[in-house]
């Protein structure tokens, strides 16, 4: 009698490969969802262009829409 093995013929194989699987598509998956969770967070709180409000004061003040004043005003109430 002929013992192909311990008995865990082809079967062994695969369930090693897609036990692999499920391992690397989890990981992947988690640091997808983490990355996405932080842009997520920085749009919503402002990290993304904080300073877009200031260039906007910037180019009116440069445009003449806005005193030196005026301008300085605005720019101290947008720093706090």
């Amino acid at each position: 009698m002929m013992h192909w093995g311990y008995g865990y013929g082809s079967g062994m194989g695969f369930g090693m490969l897609l036990w692999w699987a499920v391992i690397i598509i989890g990981i992947a998956l988690s640091v997808y969802g983490l990355i996405s969770l932080f842009r997520g967070q920085a749009g919503k709180t402002g990290f993304v262009n904080n300073n877009r409000p200031l260039e906007i004061l910037k180019e009116r003040f440069a445009n003449g829409e806005l005193s030196e004043e005026e301008y300085e005003q605005k720019k101290q109430i947008l720093l706090k």
